[in-house]
């Protein structure tokens, strides 16, 4: 039986596909294994979204020819440069998103004796992130056309997926054990809006919420303006679905929102923001900016600063903009230079750390619910609503004076915090 072996870099939303692929090979035979020097044949599912993912993906790419092993490369940038990787690498299979549907065909490049040519299926999925936890995508695509973004040209326009495809998966994967699904698509607020009749993100959740077994349910990938007052009732009301709002917003000043192309202003922010504080006094607020789009000042940072105080993060991740061929702001007059950008991304990182910490310390004296999601120098990791399980948010130790399974279900209380990262001991009951 031949071995496979993934590396799967980039979003969540890959993971997915990464899962998908890994199904539909062990569904046809092969063995799964996470060595790649066992490995008979490496893919690398790559990420194509900015420069620094990019240069990623290709470096992982000519690491696995060093095992002189059959490397196929799927993803995103096997999907934005095919025929320039063909070129630079004809030793490498290339299969690209659009070729998904039809997988095994392009697979069988490197083996003839696949048993079919299908493509991937949801059904065979080997789930990757835990016994307890799986992603759940529900559509994909993008039609925001943020300026500086190249998801559109990679992945599409949106298509949402079918409301009774998505019940039957999260049927199935809560059959398997799974306590948490995490939703996500690239604007999952948008789930519904091509579709005839008339389901929404929030009726799709009220169908999640009537499957047994599923304990936790998260929402990642809100845009701002699509975030109606039902959805925040509902998440206000719904103890299962987790009080964890990631908004990506960008920036907060109104001229560099216009120019991303990004819908509503600073007013309109600050309104959600305050909204959800009222409506879900617990909630926990996730975002990303982007410093150093072309234009930006550095009034305009201190004012992204200011209002990062004002709003109080949990979560922020920061970026610096990364000038994609192809996108619409690759154009733009008032580009600015790397060093400017770097620093103003450490400005911006060590006020929230500020931010960050100020708000740990207020957890302390909690008792948090959640699961056991590891171990990790002696101590035990738990996610609660506090942290999704992408690894961009903090991590949760405690402390337990009995052994653990992973995936338990228990309450943490918390002790100490630091400016990431929070620390507990096990409530014994």
């Amino acid at each position: 039986m031949l071995k496979v072996g993934l590396v799967s870099l980039g979003c969540a939303k890959n993971l997915v596909d990464s899962e998908n692929i890994l199904g539909l090979l062990r569904y046809d035979g092969y063995q799964i294994t996470n060595s790649i020097e066992d490995s008979d044949v490496i893919i690398v599912n790559t990420c194509g979204f900015i420069e620094s993912s990019k240069r990623e993906s290709i470096n992982t790419i000519l690491e696995m020819l060093s095992y002189n092993k059959p490397v196929v490369a799927t993803g995103c940038l096997a999907q934005r440069y095919e025929e320039e990787l063909k070129k630079e690498l004809p030793e490498v299979t290339f299969i690209p998103i659009r070729d998904y549907d039809k997988f095994n065909a392009k697979f069988k490049e490197i083996d003839q004796n696949l048993r079919n040519n299908g493509g991937l299926n949801d059904n065979f999925r080997v789930i990757s992130t835990g016994i307890y936890s799986a992603y759940l995508k529900i559509g994909e695509g993008c039609d925001n056309c943020c300026t500086y973004c190249a998801i559109p040209l990679i992945r599409g326009h949106f298509v949402s997926r079918p409301y009774a495809e998505i019940l039957h998966e999260a049927n199935v994967l809560a059959d398997k054990g799974i306590k948490e699904i995490i939703v996500l698509e690239q604007d999952t607020t948008k789930y519904g809006i091509d579709l005839k009749n008339g389901e929404n993100i929030v009726s799709l959740l009220i169908g999640l919420l009537q499957i047994q077994g599923l304990e936790y349910i998260r929402l990642l990938y809100l845009y701002p303006d699509e975030i109606t007052d039902d959805l925040i009732e509902l998440i206000a009301k719904e103890k299962r679905l987790t009080p964890y709002f990631d908004i990506p917003i960008q920036h907060s000043e109104d001229h560099i929102l216009k120019d991303m192309n990004r819908r509503g202003d600073k007013n309109l922010l600050r309104n959600l923001f305050n909204k959800i504080k009222d409506r879900v006094p617990n909630a926990i607020l996730r975002t990303t900016v982007m410093v150093g789009f072309p234009g930006e000042t550095e009034e305009d940072v201190d004012n992204l600063i200011e209002f990062m105080k004002e709003v109080k993060f949990d979560h922020l991740g920061a970026f610096t903009y990364s000038r994609e061929e192809g996108t619409r702001s690759y154009d733009f007059s008032n580009q600015i230079d790397e060093d400017t950008k770097q620093k103003r991304l450490e400005k911006v990182m060590k006020a929230q750390q500020h931010i960050s910490y100020g708000k740990n310390k207020k957890h302390i004296g909690e008792i948090m619910e959640g699961l056991v999601v590891g171990l990790e120098n002696n101590n035990y990791l738990l996610r609660s609503y506090w942290n999704a399980p992408d690894d961009v948010d903090g991590k949760i130790y405690f402390t337990s004076n009995k052994e653990l399974e992973e995936g338990q279900k228990v309450k943490v209380k918390i002790e100490q915090a630091f400016v990431y990262d929070l620390m507990g001991s096990l409530v014994e009951e």
